[in-house]
């Protein structure tokens, strides 16, 4: 696992370095909401101004400068400019004091983050949206509809203003919390930066409310806190799932209580599979007549692999990972036009991604089906 270079200022007995500290790894970790990462040279940026070196203001501007003049090289699919920029931007939101709960404060902050990335950066989008999930197994939160947004955001803000906190108990704060922030994501105001937008927002005002909420939480666990905001928000009877809060509350607990609750995002997934306990195989007897392995087994594998061997890929690499498997297993081939057609990639990326795969030592070559075809190596 890659060394935390935030970690030694989260311990800082000065409390200046201490709050830098946060805000960075903070703002750093929420990227991972949407599988991207951010560069060396972001957190070398990053250091310098908890250091006090430079200013929020001129790291700011070093990160605007390095793209200004950096050849573009690296492909749309990584977007660690995007990473970086806004990175920056959510530390110092973070490191500010000032803030309002109101729609504008909302608005604005997604405007702020994704000014000059996003041409629609701070407005409120006319079109319905889906977006498919992987802990839903490729399923839709059902959005706000476009029509409503704006009344639909309005009321969210006038109830919880209105709502008071007096006489409830931590649960019952949690549990109120916990409906809020998810019922004001599951709206999407936006065309993008909606859970980096809402996670910002929620920080600034959990501290309205007198939490400090500055540990690690959101800087380790961002995927886990998009997912158990889709879970939260997700019902289908026919299968008989429900939308829940109680992952959402988990996540809450360990940011405002600092309870160690273990957070692991296979435990949201909709199917139950990868919740599944790894299989000792000393224990268990394979039948070898039968040729048939238990599908859990195999995903439980897939899990195996990607913790020993995929630790350097971005989230959202390790979500086309499991996808792929979850289609080909380990006795199918395949090649670049399906993992084009599977994943939704251009030739450039699949086959980079490919090439990944083979280096981490997850698929293999294989012969005799011609140039290019694969198989994922099995767990031994």
């Amino acid at each position: 696992m890659e060394k935390d270079p935030f970690k030694e200022y989260l311990r800082e007995s000065e409390p200046d370095k201490a709050g830098k500290g946060y805000a960075w790894s903070t703002a750093i970790g929420l990227q991972a909401v949407d599988g991207l990462k951010t560069s060396k040279y972001l957190i070398d940026t990053a250091i310098q101004n908890i250091e006090g070196k430079i200013t929020m203001k001129e790291a700011q501007g070093l990160i605007d400068s390095y793209y200004e003049e950096r050849p573009v090289h690296l492909s749309d699919e990584e977007r660690t400019e995007e990473a970086d920029k806004v990175s920056s931007r959510i530390a110092e939101i973070l490191s500010e004091n000032a803030f309002s709960f109101s729609p504008n404060e909302y608005i604005s902050i997604n405007r702020k983050l994704f000014q000059g990335i996003y041409k629609h950066a701070g407005k409120i989008r006319d079109y319905n949206i889906t977006k498919k999930e992987w802990v839903l197994d490729g399923a839709t939160v059902m959005y706000g509809s476009a029509s409503e947004l704006r009344a639909t955001f309005e009321y969210d803000f006038s109830q919880e203003k209105d709502f008071s906190y007096k006489g409830l108990s931590i649960d019952e704060i949690i549990h109120h919390l916990a409906v809020f922030v998810s019922r004001l994501w599951q709206i999407h105001i936006f065309g993008e930066g909606n859970t980096r937008t809402t996670a910002v927002f929620f920080i600034k005002y959990l501290r309205t409310l007198g939490f400090s909420a500055t540990n690690d939480i959101f800087a380790k666990n961002a995927w886990y806190f998009r997912n158990a905001l889709v879970r939260a928000n997700y019902t289908n009877l026919q299968k008989g799932i429900h939308e829940t809060t109680e992952y959402l509350e988990v996540f809450l607990r360990n940011l405002l209580m600092n309870e160690n609750n273990e957070l692991h995002n296979r435990d949201l997934h909709i199917s139950g599979l990868l919740n599944a306990e790894k299989v000792d195989i000393e224990s268990k007897k394979v039948d070898i007549g039968s040729g048939k392995v238990d599908i859990q087994d195999k995903k439980v594998d897939i899990e195996s692999v990607l913790s020993e061997k995929g630790k350097d890929f971005s989230i959202k690499t390790a979500v086309h990972i499991r996808r792929m498997f979850e289609k080909f297993g380990y006795d199918e081939v395949f090649g670049r036009s399906a993992v084009i057609e599977l994943l939704d990639l251009k030739n450039s990326s699949a086959s980079k991604f490919l090439s990944n795969l083979v280096q981490a030592d997850i698929i293999r070559p294989v012969p005799g089906y011609g140039k290019g075809k694969y198989k994922f190596k099995k767990v031994i």
